[in-house]
């Protein structure tokens, strides 16, 4: 019998994607002992305005790069090559069909948790997949009767204060660092 491995499973729109997401995946994958962490870019993200959002293969692109470097890391264009918008649960089972020898874990932040209620079929995505959640310093204001938060493996990490959100608008203001003053409360 062979033993499953251990992938994780890093979604997101990645516009940009950062050290933050770097961080966060390392971490869980250290506490999961994952084999592999497999960060899927949103094409279509249902929650975004695609006006405002970068063009998906420039983002693809975009973490290629970032995760080069790391042996662990690698990335799908699952969610480029579909048509219409990108939905999690879609995505997970297309995965489990195509890595059917895997046990997947669904990686993210705390935030997920404030809007994982709008995604399409939630209970049906933490029937599907375990959900882990790592707490970053500063995001551990999660409201503890949250149905989604009973039934995910939370890890608290280090990470980085920071979005892809400020980072954007540090760009358009013309700025390049966060400062201090500029993390979330």
């Amino acid at each position: 019998m062979n033993k499953k491995q251990k992938m994780g499973i890093l979604g997101g729109t990645f516009d940009p994607i950062h050290l933050g997401h770097l961080i966060l995946a390392k971490q869980l994958a250290e506490k999961l002992k994952l084999d592999k962490v497999l960060f899927i870019p949103s094409a279509s993200p249902p929650h975004k305005d695609l006006s405002e959002v970068s063009d998906a293969k420039i983002r693809f692109e975009m973490t290629k790069l970032a995760v080069e470097d790391n042996h662990l890391f690698s990335v799908s264009d699952i969610e480029l090559k579909r048509e219409g918008r990108s939905y999690t649960v879609i995505t997970i089972q297309e995965l489990k069909k195509l890595y059917p020898d895997s046990e997947p874990y669904l990686l993210g932040g705390s935030d997920i948790l404030d809007e994982i209620n709008t995604w399409k079929e939630p209970e049906k995505i933490f029937e599907l997949i375990k959900v882990v959640i790592g707490v970053r310093p500063g995001f551990n204001k999660i409201d503890k009767d949250n149905e989604f938060l009973k039934k995910s493996i939370v890890y608290p990490i280090n990470g980085l204060e920071i979005s892809s959100s400020q980072i954007r608008e540090k760009v358009k203001k013309g700025e390049s660092r966060i400062n201090p003053s500029d993390r979330p409360t």
